[in-house]
C-alpha cells in the first residue's frame, strides 16, 4: 500500500496543473472577445483621433462590443432566448460577457460587464460599467466561464445596485429567467423573482448559480470611458448624448427586439 501512495500525489499534481491550466484558458477564452474587439477599434480609430479618450476608454468600448456580440447570440436561437415582452417590460438589463468560475473545493467568481436601464419614454440608456464578484464553498472541481444576461424587473434593484454593493439573492431574488418568443406578457405577471437570469455556458460545470454574488458600479471604468472624474450612475443614465457608435448598436438591438423588429428580419 505505501508504494502506491506517490501514485496517487502524483495525479493530484497532474489534476491541479491541469485545473490551473483550464482556468487560465477559460479566462484567455472570456477575454478574448474584449481584446480582439479593443484591437478593431484601435485599428481603426487611432487614440490620436480622441485625444480627450484615454486608453481605458477604449477597452471599455470594446466591452460594449462584446457585450453586444453575448446578447446577439443568445437572440438567435428563438427556443431558447429572452422573450421579448419580458424585455420590453423590463426596467433594465446588465450584460456580463465572460464570468469566469473556477473552483477546487472553494470557488469563485468575476466578471466585468455594463448596465443600462430603460425609459418608456426615452429608450435605454447609455450603460454604466459593473463588475460581479463572489465566492462559494463547496465539493467543487472544476472551471467555467460564463455569458451572463441579468433582466431587471424592477427599480428596486437597479437603485440598489448604484448605492452600493448589491448581493443577488440576499438583496434581490433571482431566478433562470423564461425562455421563448412565445411567451406572453401575461405570463411575466406571474414570474416572482426580481431579476431574471439568462447564461450560456463554456466548462466543467452545467448550469450557472449566481446567488451570493456582489454587483458593484466600476467608477474608475466609468470616469474613463465618459471623461468625467466621479461621474455618477445617474448622471449618465440621465445623459441623452451619444458617446459611441458601439452603444448606439447595443441600444437599437434593444429597442429592435423588444418592440419585434429584429422578429421580423
Amino acid at each position: 500500500m505505501p508504494k502506491k501512495r506517490p501514485f496517487v500525489q502524483g495525479m493530484a499534481v497532474i489534476a491541479l496543473i491541469v485545473l490551473a491550466c483550464s482556468a487560465v484558458a477559460f479566462a484567455w477564452e472570456g477575454d478574448t472577445r474584449i481584446l480582439l474587439a479593443s484591437k478593431e477599434i484601435m485599428d481603426n480609430k487611432p487614440l490620436e483621433e480622441h485625444p480627450s479618450r484615454s486608453s481605458r476608454a477604449f477597452e471599455e468600448t470594446a466591452k460594449i462590443s462584446a457585450a453586444t456580440e453575448v446578447l446577439q447570440e443568445i437572440l438567435k436561437i428563438p427556443e431558447q432566448d429572452i422573450p421579448p415582452a419580458l424585455l420590453r417590460n423590463a426596467h433594465g438589463i446588465a450584460i456580463i460577457p465572460g464570468i469566469l468560475k473556477a473552483a477546487f473545493f472553494l470557488g469563485g467568481r468575476y466578471g466585468s460587464g455594463i448596465l443600462l436601464v430603460r425609459s418608456k419614454e426615452e429608450g435605454w440608456s447609455n450603460p454604466v460599467f459593473l463588475r460581479l464578484l463572489g465566492g462559494g464553498f463547496g465539493w467543487q472541481i472544476g472551471v467555467q466561464s460564463t455569458d451572463v444576461i441579468l433582466v431587471f424587473k424592477n427599480r428596486k434593484s437597479i437603485d440598489g445596485i448604484t448605492k452600493g454593493k448589491f448581493t443577488l439573492g440576499a438583496d434581490a431574488s433571482v431566478a433562470a429567467g423564461p425562455v421563448g418568443r412565445s411567451v406572453e406578457a401575461a405570463t411575466d405577471m406571474q414570474l416572482k423573482a426580481e431579476i431574471y437570469s439568462y447564461s450560456r455556458n463554456r466548462g466543467l460545470f452545467a448550469g450557472v448559480s449566481l446567488e451570493g454574488a456582489a454587483m458593484q458600479i466600476d467608477h474608475d471604468a466609468n470616469s474613463s470611458f465618459y471623461g468625467k472624474q466621479g461621474i455618477r450612475p445617474a448622471e449618465i443614465f440621465s445623459d441623452r448624448r451619444s458617446y459611441s457608435s458601439s452603444v448606439e448598436k447595443l441600444k437599437k438591438i434593444l429597442t429592435d427586439y423588444a418592440t419585434g423588429h429584429l422578429l421580423e428580419q
